[in-house]
């Protein structure tokens, strides 16, 4: 019995936990709202309580977003932000375009090379690849 009232105790406390006032259930509720204090947690590498002077809160993960995260992130925020970091955006455009760039690059040489590894495996190739052109304006 005492394990199941240590169970059925726990489920109420995390109950309550997730209820509990001013916690907020998005990122969008921290709109406008004035952090107080950045508590780092003990219990997850990283992780943090943001405190809000209102007494909201909620619980922040490791910053340590994958670059496809902050990829979006620069993209979505970009009217906030590229006021105050234009070098930085300028610098990332740069460096967008050269990813860019260098990916054309390397998908047209495995092309090319996926072509001329099969010219002599496959000789109809060839002649599919000339009537291909023909059909390009």
């Amino acid at each position: 019995m005492a394990t199941e009232d240590k169970w059925k105790a726990n489920l109420a406390k995390v109950a309550f936990m997730k209820q509990f006032p001013g916690l907020l259930g998005s990122w969008e509720a921290l709109k406008g709202k004035t952090i107080e204090s950045v508590i780092p947690l003990k219990s997850r590498q990283g992780a943090v309580a943001i405190i809000c002077s209102d007494g909201t809160f909620t619980v922040a993960p490791p910053m340590a977003a994958e670059p496809y995260e902050l990829g979006e992130t620069l993209t979505a925020g970009r009217s906030f932000l590229e006021v105050k970091h234009a070098h930085a955006y300028q610098e990332y455009d740069r460096l967008a375009k050269k990813d860019k760039d260098a990916l054309r690059q390397a998908r047209l040489e495995k092309i090319i090379g996926a072509i001329e590894n099969n010219l002599e495996q496959i000789p109809e190739l060839k002649e599919r690849l000339k009537a291909l052109v023909k059909e390009w304006p």
